[in-house]
């Protein structure tokens, strides 16, 4: 699939028909450049309207554009990211039900949905509308799952982490651990290369440690989980003394229910986390061929505006869409240049390299109307 587009309405001679034009350019296209697929871009009469109210509307077209695009190519990479954490293979997107690039080289113009007698404002600020709210939806469900993944990703990091942060309850067990009435165990994390230095001094860190009852749990690349059972009088007294020494001794409680249920929210979080990226990538997909379908609708709004003003009144021009390399780009051009010898287009013929003429302020000028269409 091609992902770069040129929609182009070339302006018809007096003496010369759509049809005619069509061939003319289907020929010089096929015996110059190839490989350039061409279609036609077909679009209705529209109600055009006074030229004060299209340069009017004009103003807005390439703005309201560029927010459509951008849109579209947001829920695309939006698409692409669930893909891949999901680990779906991509499929080719579609758009009423063919694929994307289908819908646009045979763009049929929506009459139930855009009426043609409907005033061109009416029709552009409709879609403008339309794909706001599309994305806002957007950014509320992504908002949504995103907070789910955060609560994961820290959930993880405490899981994953050095043993100076990590979550210990899933390390440390009953069994290790020593409380009564008089004794408490405490756990220390010990740097690696001081563990010899706390296996000589623990005993002796403060006065009611008991003898020989440090035992190592656990060990990540950076520390050792060690722990101590002592007197639970001293227990302040020996964390002191520890962080001099440079141990860290955790604070620490095992809980049955409370394991049980950090269980459960992780179990829950890990749902609901599955539950919604595969809504919001449903969703996607159907909001996608929305933004798109209204993103055609209003390329073809916008040619019919850009034409007229570019050529005049009543409405005589050809519009087509060419995916050419970018090796043809330039023969293409030409190709098309040599069609639009007009008196109503010369004006907008580039007289120096530093003008930046064109309708709309594209970067280059051309003597026939001329956008880009990027579809990735």
């Amino acid at each position: 699939m091609a992902t770069r587009y040129w929609i182009v309405s070339l302006p018809l001679q007096a003496s010369s028909s759509a049809s005619s034009l069509w061939t003319r350019l289907q020929d010089s296209i096929s015996k110059n450049s190839f490989d350039t697929p061409l279609y036609r871009f077909n679009i209705p009469n529209l109600r055009v309207g006074t030229l004060d109210s299209l340069l009017s509307l004009s103003d807005d077209l390439i703005k309201s554009n560029n927010f459509i695009e951008a849109a579209s190519h947001k829920i695309r990479r939006q698409i692409e990211d669930l893909e891949r954490v999901s680990g779906v293979n991509s499929t080719s997107l579609t758009v009423d039900g063919v694929p994307v690039d289908s819908y646009l080289t045979r763009f049929v113009w929506d009459e139930a949905r855009y009426p043609t007698m409907s005033p061109l404002k009416e029709i552009v600020d409709g879609i403008h509308v339309q794909v706001a709210k599309i994305e806002d939806d957007l950014k509320v469900r992504v908002a949504e799952y995103n907070n789910v993944r955060s609560q994961l990703n820290a959930i993880n990091r405490k899981q994953t982490g050095s043993l100076a942060v990590r979550d210990l309850s899933n390390i440390v067990k009953p069994q290790d651990l020593v409380t009564s009435e008089h004794l408490v165990t405490l756990l220390a994390v010990v740097p690696k290369y001081s563990q010899k230095d706390w296996l000589s001094s623990y005993e002796t860190l403060t006065t009611y440690v008991v003898p020989r009852s440090s035992k190592l749990l656990h060990e990540d690349n950076e520390y050792a989980l060690y722990t101590v059972t002592l007197f639970n009088r001293d227990a302040d007294n020996f964390r002191t003394k520890a962080r001099e020494r440079g141990f860290q001794v955790r604070d620490f409680e095992y809980n049955s229910e409370t394991q049980e249920s950090r269980k459960q929210e992780l179990e829950k979080l890990l749902r609901d986390q599955d539950t919604l990226r595969s809504s919001l990538l449903q969703w996607c997909y159907a909001s996608y061929g929305e933004v798109f379908t209204s993103w055609m609708h209003f390329c073809a709004v916008r040619v019919s505006v850009e034409s007229i003003l570019r050529y005049g009144l009543p409405p005589t021009f050809l519009s087509v869409v060419l995916s050419p390399s970018v090796k043809s780009e330039k023969k293409v051009r030409s190709i098309l240049e040599g069609l639009s010898d007009s008196s109503n287009s010369t004006f907008w013929k580039v007289e120096d390299e530093g003008s930046m003429g064109g309708f709309g302020g594209d970067a280059d000028a051309y003597p026939y109307v001329s956008f880009t269409i990027n579809l990735i």
